[in-house]
Protein backbone atom coordinates (compact mmCIF):
# COMPACT_ATOMS: atom_id res chain seq x y z
CA UNK A 1 0.00 0.00 0.00
CA UNK A 2 1.60 3.13 -0.84
CA UNK A 3 0.86 6.35 1.28
CA UNK A 4 0.63 9.96 -0.11
CA UNK A 5 1.75 12.74 1.76
CA UNK A 6 -1.98 12.75 3.16
CA UNK A 7 -1.57 9.87 4.43
CA UNK A 8 1.84 10.33 6.01
CA UNK A 9 0.54 13.65 7.61
CA UNK A 10 -2.50 11.62 8.94
CA UNK A 11 0.57 9.70 10.42
CA UNK A 12 1.36 12.70 11.99
CA UNK A 13 4.10 13.77 9.87
CA UNK A 14 4.39 17.14 10.85
CA UNK A 15 6.54 20.08 8.45
CA UNK A 16 9.18 20.08 11.38
CA UNK A 17 9.89 16.70 11.23
CA UNK A 18 9.79 16.97 7.06
CA UNK A 19 12.02 19.98 7.33
CA UNK A 20 14.32 17.90 9.84
CA UNK A 21 14.44 14.89 7.67
CA UNK A 22 15.92 16.76 4.98
CA UNK A 23 19.15 16.99 6.97
CA UNK A 24 19.61 13.67 5.72
CA UNK A 25 20.71 12.76 2.13
CA UNK A 26 19.67 9.59 0.53
CA UNK A 27 17.13 8.17 3.58
CA UNK A 28 13.56 8.09 3.59
CA UNK A 29 11.12 9.07 6.62
CA UNK A 30 8.90 6.68 8.31
CA UNK A 31 7.74 6.17 11.69
CA UNK A 32 8.03 3.22 13.98
CA UNK A 33 4.78 0.89 14.35
CA UNK A 34 6.03 -2.06 16.06
CA UNK A 35 9.25 -3.75 17.52
CA UNK A 36 10.04 -7.33 18.72
CA UNK A 37 13.25 -7.68 19.93
CA UNK A 38 16.18 -6.43 17.30
CA UNK A 39 13.63 -5.84 14.61
CA UNK A 40 11.16 -2.88 13.70
CA UNK A 41 8.39 -1.92 11.91
CA UNK A 42 8.27 1.21 10.04
CA UNK A 43 5.64 2.71 8.35
CA UNK A 44 6.78 4.69 5.14
CA UNK A 45 5.22 6.45 2.01
CA UNK A 46 5.48 3.32 -0.10
CA UNK A 47 3.87 1.03 3.21
CA UNK A 48 5.13 -0.80 6.55
CA UNK A 49 8.57 -2.19 6.04
CA UNK A 50 10.73 -4.57 8.32
CA UNK A 51 13.58 -2.86 9.39
CA UNK A 52 16.52 -2.87 12.02
CA UNK A 53 19.42 -0.17 13.00
CA UNK A 54 22.55 0.52 11.52
CA UNK A 55 25.33 -0.94 13.57
CA UNK A 56 26.72 2.52 13.73
CA UNK A 57 23.78 3.40 15.32
CA UNK A 58 24.16 0.52 17.96
CA UNK A 59 27.55 1.56 18.52
CA UNK A 60 26.50 4.90 19.59
CA UNK A 61 23.82 3.75 21.89
CA UNK A 62 24.76 4.31 25.51
CA UNK A 63 21.10 4.06 26.96
CA UNK A 64 18.06 1.74 26.31
CA UNK A 65 16.40 4.80 25.80
CA UNK A 66 17.83 6.12 22.87
CA UNK A 67 17.18 3.26 20.90
CA UNK A 68 14.21 3.52 18.58
CA UNK A 69 10.72 3.41 19.85
CA UNK A 70 6.93 3.16 19.13
CA UNK A 71 6.07 6.12 17.84
CA UNK A 72 9.32 7.69 16.52
CA UNK A 73 10.11 9.36 13.31
CA UNK A 74 13.13 7.34 11.76
CA UNK A 75 15.28 7.86 8.91
CA UNK A 76 15.75 4.59 6.64
CA UNK A 77 17.39 3.72 3.80
CA UNK A 78 15.06 2.07 1.53
CA UNK A 79 10.92 2.70 1.53
CA UNK A 80 10.06 -1.32 0.62
CA UNK A 81 11.63 -4.58 1.47
CA UNK A 82 12.27 -6.21 -2.04
CA UNK A 83 15.85 -5.47 -1.14
CA UNK A 84 15.89 -7.45 2.13
CA UNK A 85 15.26 -5.67 5.78
CA UNK A 86 15.51 -1.77 5.59
CA UNK A 87 18.04 -0.04 7.66
CA UNK A 88 17.56 2.61 10.25
CA UNK A 89 20.24 4.83 10.25
CA UNK A 90 18.53 8.34 12.97
CA UNK A 91 15.97 8.95 15.19
CA UNK A 92 14.37 12.32 14.76
CA UNK A 93 13.67 15.02 17.56
CA UNK A 94 10.98 13.47 19.84
CA UNK A 95 8.18 16.30 21.15
CA UNK A 96 7.01 13.55 24.16
CA UNK A 97 7.70 10.93 25.88
CA UNK A 98 5.52 8.54 28.16
CA UNK A 99 8.37 6.65 29.71
CA UNK A 100 8.73 4.19 33.25
CA UNK A 101 11.79 2.76 34.98
CA UNK A 102 12.52 -0.75 33.76
CA UNK A 103 10.73 -3.11 36.65
CA UNK A 104 13.24 -4.48 39.09
CA UNK A 105 16.29 -2.73 40.31
CA UNK A 106 17.84 -1.31 37.59
CA UNK A 107 17.30 2.65 36.71
CA UNK A 108 17.16 1.60 32.89
CA UNK A 109 14.39 4.01 30.84
CA UNK A 110 11.71 2.12 29.18
CA UNK A 111 10.17 4.44 26.56
CA UNK A 112 6.54 3.27 26.41
CA UNK A 113 5.24 5.83 23.53
CA UNK A 114 6.60 8.67 22.13
CA UNK A 115 5.30 11.98 19.73
CA UNK A 116 1.84 11.30 21.22
CA UNK A 117 -0.22 14.21 21.12
CA UNK A 118 -2.92 12.70 23.96
CA UNK A 119 -2.27 9.72 26.38
CA UNK A 120 -5.90 8.09 27.33
CA UNK A 121 -5.70 6.28 31.19
CA UNK A 122 -7.79 3.64 31.01
CA UNK A 123 -9.13 2.26 34.42
CA UNK A 124 -11.57 0.25 34.47
CA UNK A 125 -14.89 1.08 36.73
CA UNK A 126 -14.78 -2.34 37.91
CA UNK A 127 -11.81 -4.48 40.59
CA UNK A 128 -9.04 -2.60 38.11
CA UNK A 129 -10.24 1.34 40.17
CA UNK A 130 -7.63 2.62 41.95
CA UNK A 131 -6.99 6.46 42.76
CA UNK A 132 -3.61 6.08 43.73
CA UNK A 133 -2.54 3.93 40.85
CA UNK A 134 -4.60 6.80 39.13
CA UNK A 135 -2.17 9.37 40.42
CA UNK A 136 0.64 7.75 39.34
CA UNK A 137 0.03 7.03 35.27
CA UNK A 138 -1.09 11.14 35.57
CA UNK A 139 2.50 12.59 36.80
CA UNK A 140 3.93 10.49 34.07
CA UNK A 141 1.71 11.38 31.92
CA UNK A 142 1.99 15.48 32.49
CA UNK A 143 5.75 14.67 32.69
CA UNK A 144 5.45 13.38 29.28
CA UNK A 145 4.58 16.67 27.17
CA UNK A 146 1.07 15.16 26.21
CA UNK A 147 -2.11 15.96 27.43
CA UNK A 148 -4.08 12.88 29.55
CA UNK A 149 -7.29 12.26 29.31
CA UNK A 150 -8.94 9.61 31.92
CA UNK A 151 -11.08 6.76 30.09
CA UNK A 152 -13.18 4.67 32.45
CA UNK A 153 -13.63 1.55 30.95
CA UNK A 154 -16.49 -0.83 31.46
CA UNK A 155 -18.99 1.74 32.61
CA UNK A 156 -21.60 -1.46 31.96
CA UNK A 157 -20.25 -3.43 35.00
CA UNK A 158 -20.21 -0.40 37.75
CA UNK A 159 -23.63 0.30 39.37
CA UNK A 160 -21.60 2.93 41.25
CA UNK A 161 -20.37 5.58 38.57
CA UNK A 162 -21.23 8.67 40.12
CA UNK A 163 -19.59 7.90 43.28
CA UNK A 164 -16.44 6.78 41.17
CA UNK A 165 -16.48 9.99 39.77
CA UNK A 166 -16.48 12.24 42.48
CA UNK A 167 -13.65 10.13 43.50
CA UNK A 168 -11.55 11.29 40.48
CA UNK A 169 -12.44 14.90 40.41
CA UNK A 170 -10.65 15.12 43.98
CA UNK A 171 -7.24 14.30 42.38
CA UNK A 172 -7.98 15.00 38.33
CA UNK A 173 -7.69 18.47 38.34
CA UNK A 174 -8.23 20.02 35.32
CA UNK A 175 -7.91 16.75 33.02
CA UNK A 176 -10.98 15.45 31.27
CA UNK A 177 -12.70 12.22 32.30
CA UNK A 178 -14.25 10.08 30.11
CA UNK A 179 -17.12 7.44 31.01
CA UNK A 180 -17.02 4.28 28.45
CA UNK A 181 -18.24 0.87 27.68
CA UNK A 182 -17.27 -1.27 24.64
CA UNK A 183 -20.95 -3.06 25.33
CA UNK A 184 -23.20 -0.64 22.96
CA UNK A 185 -22.13 1.87 20.39
CA UNK A 186 -22.60 4.94 21.86
CA UNK A 187 -20.50 3.71 24.99
CA UNK A 188 -17.53 5.14 23.46
CA UNK A 189 -18.16 8.00 20.89
CA UNK A 190 -16.51 10.67 23.51
CA UNK A 191 -13.47 9.34 23.10
CA UNK A 192 -13.65 10.48 18.80
CA UNK A 193 -13.38 14.17 19.82
CA UNK A 194 -9.48 13.56 20.64
CA UNK A 195 -8.69 11.80 17.36
CA UNK A 196 -7.83 13.85 14.39
CA UNK A 197 -5.70 13.95 11.31
CA UNK A 198 -1.84 13.91 12.51
CA UNK A 199 -2.80 13.28 15.95
CA UNK A 200 -2.02 10.57 18.05
CA UNK A 201 -3.20 8.70 20.92
CA UNK A 202 -1.54 5.79 23.10
CA UNK A 203 -3.50 3.94 24.98
CA UNK A 204 -2.11 3.26 28.70
CA UNK A 205 -3.23 1.59 31.82
CA UNK A 206 -3.21 -1.66 33.75
CA UNK A 207 -3.94 -5.51 32.11
CA UNK A 208 -7.29 -6.50 30.89
CA UNK A 209 -8.92 -2.57 31.51
CA UNK A 210 -10.47 -3.03 27.67
CA UNK A 211 -7.87 -0.49 25.52
CA UNK A 212 -7.30 -3.18 22.57
CA UNK A 213 -11.63 -3.58 22.98
CA UNK A 214 -11.85 0.20 22.44
CA UNK A 215 -9.47 0.29 19.79
CA UNK A 216 -11.11 -2.08 17.80
CA UNK A 217 -14.12 -0.63 18.03
CA UNK A 218 -12.94 2.65 17.00
CA UNK A 219 -11.72 0.62 13.90
CA UNK A 220 -14.65 -1.03 13.58
CA UNK A 221 -13.32 -3.78 12.88
CA UNK A 222 -11.04 -6.83 15.09
CA UNK A 223 -8.12 -6.06 14.42
CA UNK A 224 -6.06 -6.59 17.62
CA UNK A 225 -6.99 -9.79 19.91
CA UNK A 226 -8.79 -9.46 22.98
CA UNK A 227 -10.19 -11.76 25.70
CA UNK A 228 -13.28 -12.09 28.11
CA UNK A 229 -13.14 -11.17 31.64
CA UNK A 230 -12.27 -13.73 34.02
CA UNK A 231 -14.51 -14.85 36.81
CA UNK A 232 -12.82 -12.81 39.56
CA UNK A 233 -14.60 -9.58 37.27
CA UNK A 234 -11.14 -8.60 35.85
CA UNK A 235 -9.68 -8.50 32.34
CA UNK A 236 -7.64 -10.56 31.15
CA UNK A 237 -4.37 -9.32 29.69
CA UNK A 238 -3.63 -9.86 26.13
CA UNK A 239 -1.65 -7.06 24.42
CA UNK A 240 2.09 -8.23 24.30
CA UNK A 241 3.88 -5.33 22.94
CA UNK A 242 3.39 -1.75 21.79
CA UNK A 243 1.45 -1.14 18.33
CA UNK A 244 0.54 1.73 16.63
CA UNK A 245 -2.36 1.80 14.03
CA UNK A 246 -3.22 4.00 11.55
CA UNK A 247 -7.32 4.92 11.66
CA UNK A 248 -9.01 5.96 8.60
CA UNK A 249 -8.15 10.19 8.21
CA UNK A 250 -8.32 10.31 11.99
CA UNK A 251 -4.56 10.20 13.03
CA UNK A 252 -3.14 7.32 14.74
CA UNK A 253 -3.56 5.50 18.10
CA UNK A 254 -1.01 2.92 20.05
CA UNK A 255 -1.60 0.35 22.01
CA UNK A 256 0.45 -0.95 24.35
CA UNK A 257 0.91 -3.86 27.04
CA UNK A 258 -0.53 -3.52 30.47
CA UNK A 259 1.47 -2.95 33.28
CA UNK A 260 1.90 -4.57 36.80
CA UNK A 261 4.68 -1.84 37.65
CA UNK A 262 4.66 1.55 37.11
CA UNK A 263 8.03 2.56 38.14
CA UNK A 264 8.82 6.24 38.21
CA UNK A 265 11.90 8.34 36.55
CA UNK A 266 10.38 11.58 35.85
CA UNK A 267 7.14 12.89 37.13
CA UNK A 268 4.91 16.48 36.69
CA UNK A 269 4.24 16.29 40.65
CA UNK A 270 3.04 20.60 39.98
CA UNK A 271 0.21 19.40 37.58
CA UNK A 272 -0.42 16.33 38.86
CA UNK A 273 -0.85 17.43 42.50
CA UNK A 274 -1.58 21.79 41.66
CA UNK A 275 -4.12 20.93 44.97
CA UNK A 276 -1.22 20.40 47.13
CA UNK A 277 0.79 22.94 45.63
CA UNK A 278 -1.60 25.77 45.82
CA UNK A 279 -2.14 24.84 49.11
CA UNK A 280 1.58 25.32 50.21
CA UNK A 281 1.62 28.95 48.99
CA UNK A 282 0.05 29.83 52.52
CA UNK A 283 2.31 27.41 54.65
CA UNK A 284 4.64 29.48 56.88
CA UNK A 285 7.92 28.27 55.46
CA UNK A 286 9.19 28.22 51.82
CA UNK A 287 10.58 24.44 52.29
CA UNK A 288 7.82 23.49 54.40
CA UNK A 289 7.40 19.54 54.07
CA UNK A 290 3.97 19.24 55.42
CA UNK A 291 4.85 16.93 58.41
CA UNK A 292 5.58 18.65 61.50
CA UNK A 293 5.76 22.43 60.77
CA UNK A 294 3.91 24.90 62.59
CA UNK A 295 1.57 26.73 60.37
CA UNK A 296 1.04 23.94 57.89
CA UNK A 297 -1.50 24.98 55.72
CA UNK A 298 -1.65 21.53 54.02
CA UNK A 299 -2.12 19.93 57.11
CA UNK A 300 -4.87 22.51 57.76
CA UNK A 301 -6.53 21.43 54.70
CA UNK A 302 -6.68 17.91 55.96
CA UNK A 303 -7.98 18.83 59.46
CA UNK A 304 -10.15 20.37 57.90
CA UNK A 305 -11.63 17.55 55.61
CA UNK A 306 -10.81 19.60 52.42
CA UNK A 307 -7.21 17.28 51.11
CA UNK A 308 -6.99 13.46 52.00
CA UNK A 309 -4.16 12.18 54.17
CA UNK A 310 -3.95 8.98 51.41
CA UNK A 311 -3.54 12.22 48.79
CA UNK A 312 -0.56 13.69 50.81
CA UNK A 313 0.96 10.13 51.48
CA UNK A 314 1.12 9.52 47.55
CA UNK A 315 2.64 12.82 47.04
CA UNK A 316 5.59 12.04 49.36
CA UNK A 317 6.07 8.73 48.00
CA UNK A 318 6.19 10.12 44.07
CA UNK A 319 8.81 12.86 45.46
CA UNK A 320 10.87 10.78 47.09
CA UNK A 321 10.77 8.10 43.96
CA UNK A 322 11.68 11.26 41.57
CA UNK A 323 14.10 12.32 43.87
CA UNK A 324 12.64 15.51 44.82
CA UNK A 325 12.20 15.01 48.59
CA UNK A 326 12.52 17.94 50.35
CA UNK A 327 12.06 20.36 47.28
CA UNK A 328 9.59 22.50 47.03
CA UNK A 329 8.27 23.14 43.57
CA UNK A 330 10.88 26.08 42.43
CA UNK A 331 13.39 23.89 43.86
CA UNK A 332 11.70 21.24 41.87
CA UNK A 333 11.50 22.97 38.62
CA UNK A 334 15.41 23.18 38.99
CA UNK A 335 16.25 20.38 39.51
CA UNK A 336 14.19 19.38 36.40
CA UNK A 337 15.92 22.39 34.41
CA UNK A 338 19.39 20.91 35.28
CA UNK A 339 18.35 17.26 34.40
CA UNK A 340 17.16 18.53 30.88
CA UNK A 341 20.90 20.30 30.39
CA UNK A 342 23.10 17.37 32.17
CA UNK A 343 25.20 17.17 29.15
CA UNK A 344 25.80 20.78 28.91
CA UNK A 345 26.52 20.41 32.62
CA UNK A 346 23.37 21.96 34.41
CA UNK A 347 21.65 25.20 33.04
CA UNK A 348 24.15 27.48 34.07
CA UNK A 349 26.33 26.12 31.08
CA UNK A 350 23.69 26.29 29.23
CA UNK A 351 23.34 29.44 29.05
CA UNK A 352 27.02 30.31 28.60
CA UNK A 353 26.51 27.54 25.33
CA UNK A 354 23.74 29.21 23.74
CA UNK A 355 25.42 33.17 24.51
CA UNK A 356 28.38 32.19 22.95
CA UNK A 357 25.96 30.79 19.82
CA UNK A 358 24.21 33.77 19.66
CA UNK A 359 27.84 35.21 19.42
CA UNK A 360 28.99 33.82 16.78
CA UNK A 361 25.71 33.75 14.81
CA UNK A 362 26.36 38.13 14.92
CA UNK A 363 30.10 37.59 13.38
Amino acid sequence: MKLNNTDMKNLGLTEEYIQESKLYKDLFVGRVSSQSKNLYKVITEDGEIAAEISGKFHYSVKELSEYPAVGDFVMVDRTDNSQGNGIIHHTLTRKSVFARKVAGSREDIQIVATNIDTVFICMSLNNDFNLRRLERYLSIAWDSGAIPVIVLTKSDLCKEIEARLNEISSIAIGVDVLVTTSAFYEGYQSLKKYLANGKTVAFIGSSGVGKSTLINCLLGQIVLDTNGIRTDDKGRHTTTRRELIMLPNSGVVIDTPGMRELGIISADLMKSFSDIDELAYDCKFNDCTHKNEPNCAVQKAIKDGVLSIERLESYWKLKKETKYEGLNSKMIEKEKINDMFHGMGGMKNARKFIKEQNRKKRR
